[in-house]
C-alpha cells in the first residue's frame, strides 16, 4: 500500500495579466464594491508588488497588491478567495509583506481597511498593526453613500526608518 502524496503548501507567484480573469472572479466574489480589470492593470502597469498566492495545481487561494513608498510598503488590496478564508492564508501573506518591507527597507507597513470590516481589522490588529488614523468618506457603500476607512500601520522590526 503506497502512502497519498501530502499536498504542497501553497506558494506565492507574480500577478500577471493572464491571470486576472481569475483574479477578478475572486474580487467579484469577495467584495460588495471590487477592484476592476483596470484597477489591476494600472497596477500591473506601474510596477506594484501583487503576487498570487496558489495552491500546487495553481489554484488561486488569494492575492495582494501593495505600492513601495518612500520608508513605507502601503498594501492596497489583499484578499483571500471566500472558500479559503480562515484557513491563516491572510497571515501567510502578511508575513511575505513584512518580508517585502525588508527586501525594500521599508520601516513601515501601511493600509485602509473598511470601519465596518471587523474580520480584517481583527486579523491585522492581531499581527501588530495599530490604528493610526481615519480616512473619512474613503470607501463607496450602498445606496450612494461612503464609508471611512481605518488607517493601520506596523512598525517592521529590523528596518530602520
Amino acid at each position: 500500500m503506497s502512502a497519498r502524496p501530502q499536498p504542497q503548501p501553497p506558494r506565492l507567484r507574480p500577478m500577471r495579466t493572464a491571470d486576472l480573469e481569475r483574479v477578478l472572479a475572486v474580487e467579484q466574489h469577495a467584495y460588495s464594491f471590487p477592484w476592476t480589470r483596470g484597477n489591476f492593470i494600472d497596477s500591473l502597469a506601474a510596477g506594484y508588488l501583487a503576487e498570487l498566492l496558489v495552491d500546487e495545481r495553481d489554484q488561486l487561494i488569494g492575492y495582494f497588491v501593495a505600492m513601495v513608498g518612500v520608508d513605507e510598503l502601503h498594501l492596497l488590496n489583499l484578499t483571500v478567495a471566500p472558500a479559503h478564508q480562515r484557513r491563516g492564508h491572510a497571515s501567510t501573506m502578511l508575513d511575505v509583506l513584512e518580508q517585502r518591507c525588508h527586501d525594500h527597507r521599508a520601516s513601515a507597513l501601511l493600509l485602509e481597511v473598511r470601519a465596518s470590516n471587523d474580520r480584517a481589522r481583527h486579523v491585522y490588529r492581531r499581527r501588530g498593526l495599530v490604528d493610526v488614523g481615519l480616512r473619512r468618506n474613503y470607501y463607496p457603500a450602498a445606496h450612494g453613500t461612503r464609508e471611512d476607512a481605518i488607517v493601520m500601520s506596523l512598525v517592521v522590526p529590523g528596518v530602520a526608518p
